[in-house]
Parts: structure tokens; C-alpha cells; sequence
């Protein structure tokens, strides 16, 4: 039975995640084999063998220019469990207002999934991991999720708080796509320390079957503020290796948020929301363009058969 393959390429700048002691190379496997009863049934021509599935996963984080030194405030999780799980959290900025540190809250949410991801009442369900994650981070702060674990049968569970997204990507289009949830533009739902929040209630549940070859693309805002699904699906397609590919992805979401005149996928939702340059400047022929600084994420899981 193969083991999912899991690499990390993260920036030098960025101090070790403890997560499956993820760091600036290669993160621990987080093996359950042993714990796992294994049933094998004789294939016969009513009962074929199915192959079992599971990720390849690359990873690579860039932090906002100016939190560099921080790391920035995103964090993950990737697990060998099932045929894998992962799991993206991006801390709510504004609680640096406050004297908070808006790292600290999605950092514990994401070492809560790891220490849960194989609890007996979760069940591979990601929403009541959600709930008992988040009901045992103490920390102070809030932070949008997603989560995503992988049956070996092929099914992809998934749920998502606020505007962490996932594609999943088949001969070269997408066929998936998460919703993201906000009460108002840049304003997404999130789970929070505080009393009145959202949680797991809130959660956007899907699920959908993979088939081998398929790639899912998991990241923070930052990355699909800044690239459209039609870049994404260009970078794919020149990376075999899943760790380039996430890399790639992720400095193109940088690139991007950097530049002034890139029409963004944020720029052009915001111009249809009603947020736009003043007339004057209209008048001269300009319009409301420009990537999205912030921390960007990016997780690439290509689903191979054990």
C-alpha cells in the first residue's frame, strides 16, 4: 500500500511550523497504518478490485511583505490519514489592533486538527472536526478554514468557514469549486475566540468523487484574490512535481498582489460590488485595478493510486 507523499517548500523566513514539525524542508508523515484493521476481499468478475487512492502534496508559503518576519498568519495542516487530509487557516488580521497576535489562533486551530484528524467521533467527517478543533483552541483571535480529507474509495469531504478556497482540477478544467462565505465584501465568516461567531454550523459541507490523476488546488484568500482559475490551470500543466507546482502558484499570486495595474480577480469583484476610483479619474480613462497584498498559501494534492 503506497504512503501519500507530503513536502513542504517554505520560505527560509517563515519559523518552523509545528504541525507534523513542518519546516523549511521536508514535514514528518503522519502514519496511522499500524492502528489500521485492513480487509482484503479476492477480486472476482462480480468484485473487482478498486484501486485506493490518495494525495502526492506540495506546499509552499509566502507571508505578506510586511509580516515577513512573523511568518505571516496563515497556517496548514497535512496529514497521511485516509488518503490525506489537509487544511488551510488564514488568522484574521485585525486583532493585531488590539495587542493580539493574529498568527497565534490559526496556528493552534491547525495543531488541534492534527491532534483530532483521527478521532473516533470525528469519523472523517471535516465539519465535526471543525467543531472539535475549534472548541479546543484557547487562543485569542479569529481565522477563515478549509478542510478536506480524502476517503480511499475516492470520495473528497470538504467544509470551509469564510473564503479559504479549493479547486479540484480534471483534464485540464475545473469541476469543482468552494463557495466562499462573507457577510459583506472582505468581510468573510470565521470562527473566533469570541462568543458571537460563526462555527461549525456555519460551515460549507461538500463532497465530490476523485478519480486518479485529478489535482485539488487548496489555499488562503491571498491566492485566489490574485489568480484566476485559468492561470492556475496553465501553471498546473507545467509542473509535474506537485511541490514546483505549489511554489509556482504561489509566486504568481505574489507577483500579482504586487502589481498595481493587474486586473485581479479582488479588483473585479470589487468594481461589481460597487467599490470603484473616483469619477474624475474615470474620466481619464481608469479604473479600480490591482492585486491584493496579504499572506498567501498554497497546498497542490495530485491523486495517485495506491
Amino acid at each position: 500500500m503506497a504512503v501519500p507523499i507530503f513536502r513542504a517548500s517554505v520560505p527560509h523566513s517563515r519559523p518552523a511550523i509545528t504541525i507534523h514539525s513542518l519546516g523549511p524542508s521536508l514535514p514528518t508523515l503522519h502514519e496511522t497504518s499500524k492502528n489500521r484493521r485492513l480487509l482484503f476481499c479476492a477480486p472476482s468478475e462480480h468484485n473487482p478490485v478498486r484501486p485506493t487512492l490518495s494525495f502526492c502534496v506540495g506546499v509552499h508559503l509566502i507571508p505578506h511583505p510586511s509580516k515577513v518576519d512573523r511568518g505571516g498568519e496563515d497556517a496548514f495542516f497535512v496529514s497521511s490519514y485516509k488518503g490525506g487530509a489537509l487544511a488551510v487557516a488564514d488568522g484574521v488580521s485585525g486583532w493585531a489592533e488590539q495587542n493580539v497576535d493574529p498568527s497565534m489562533f490559526p496556528q493552534e486551530l491547525m495543531t488541534n486538527f492534527s491532534d483530532l484528524v483521527e478521532d473516533e467521533e470525528v469519523n472523517s467527517d471535516p465539519q465535526i472536526l471543525i467543531r472539535k478543533a475549534h472548541a479546543a483552541t484557547s487562543s485569542i483571535g479569529s481565522a477563515t478554514v478549509i478542510v478536506a480529507i480524502l476517503e480511499r474509495n475516492g470520495i473528497l469531504k470538504i467544509a470551509n468557514v469564510g473564503d479559504c478556497g479549493l479547486r479540484v482540477i480534471r483534464a485540464g478544467r475545473v469541476v469543482f469549486s468552494s463557495i466562499p462565505q462573507e457577510h459583506y465584501f472582505d468581510c468573510p465568516y470565521q470562527l473566533s475566540s469570541e462568543v458571537i461567531s460563526q462555527t461549525y454550523l456555519d460551515a460549507k459541507v461538500s463532497s465530490m468523487e476523485l478519480i486518479e490523476g485529478d489535482t485539488i488546488i487548496m489555499g488562503s484568500d491571498g491566492l485566489f484574490d490574485n489568480v484566476f482559475d485559468h492561470e492556475m490551470i496553465s501553471t498546473l500543466a507545467q509542473f509535474k512535481d506537485v511541490v514546483e507546482a505549489a511554489k509556482a502558484l504561489a509566486n504568481l499570486a505574489s507577483v500579482h498582489a504586487k502589481d498595481s495595474d493587474f486586473d485581479s480577480p479582488y479588483a473585479l469583484e470589487a468594481r461589481s460590488r460597487g467599490f470603484d476610483i473616483p469619477w474624475w479619474k474615470k474620466i481619464l480613462g481608469r479604473k479600480l485595478t490591482g492585486g491584493k497584498l496579504d499572506d498567501i498559501t498554497v497546498i497542490v494534492g495530485q491523486v495517485v493510486s495506491s
